[in-house]
């Protein structure tokens, strides 16, 4: 083949690879359309990604910002790569609903591969440019913000709510399996979370044994609650 010839093939080839990514994109900005509510459910964006539209997009805005990896960026050949949003999504999507990485090739022409990059470089792009704000321990104007909220609504003392769930743990050890025994009878592990009001996550562990109850868990809480108080120098109540 001429010179000619090949650089015609590549660049159609280059525009179908272009039109490819480009309804990619499009499939994805639908998945995030807003949609009328219809009785009681939620619309397409919450109900797939468990968020809202704005929250998606400033979060792929940030991680695209902090990481070159999620850019959209060409190859050696001139092939433009996967968009931030294709990246971004099949990060989530693992997330939301705990599929394997191999799950997103139909759906976003995501390899194994760079969906499992994608998910880890996501996961630290979310810790990097939100952990200062998000991830972090109450300070005094929280605590003291906290129990005035909980004060007027009639619960003097009360910083949030705990709240506890048991994951079954398939592939726990033989010898572990009597101590993370819950009453299902199989071996779990409980995810226990403090929320206050405004739905702010203040507290999570993910490791106690299931044998725990939810009067164990919640002495643990009050321990770190307590703990954190005293260390601001502050007085309870």
């Amino acid at each position: 083949m001429s010179h000619n010839e090949n650089l015609s093939a590549f660049n159609a080839w280059e525009a179908r690879v272009a039109e490819q990514n480009r309804r990619v994109d499009h499939l994805i900005c639908e998945e995030f359309a807003s949609m009328p509510h219809i009785g009681d459910h939620p619309p397409r964006s919450r109900r797939r990604f468990r968020m809202r539209k704005s929250l998606f997009l400033r979060i792929v805005a940030a991680v695209t910002e902090n990481d070159i990896y999620f850019q959209q960026r060409r190859d050696a050949t001139g092939r433009k790569g996967l968009s931030s949003l294709q990246k971004c999504t099949g990060a989530m999507r693992v997330l939301a609903y705990g599929t394997s990485t191999d799950a997103q090739d139909e759906y976003l022409r995501m390899s194994d591969t760079v969906t499992r990059d994608s998910l880890i470089r996501f996961v630290e792009g979310v810790i990097s440019c939100f952990s200062q704000e998000y991830l972090r321990r109450p300070n005094e104007d929280d605590l003291r913000r906290l129990l005035h909220v909980g004060d007027e609504r009639g619960f003097p003392g009360m910083i949030g709510s705990i709240d506890c769930m048991h994951w079954e743990w398939k592939n726990c050890p033989t010898a572990w399996a009597g101590q993370y025994a819950g009453r299902s009878g199989k071996p779990t592990i409980i995810l226990e979370a403090v929320a206050s009001y405004d739905l702010w996550i203040w507290h999570a562990f993910f490791g106690t044994p299931g044998t725990c109850n939810d009067i164990n868990v919640e002495e643990r809480e009050i321990s770190f609650l307590l703990k954190s108080w005293v260390e601001l120098g502050c007085e309870w109540g």
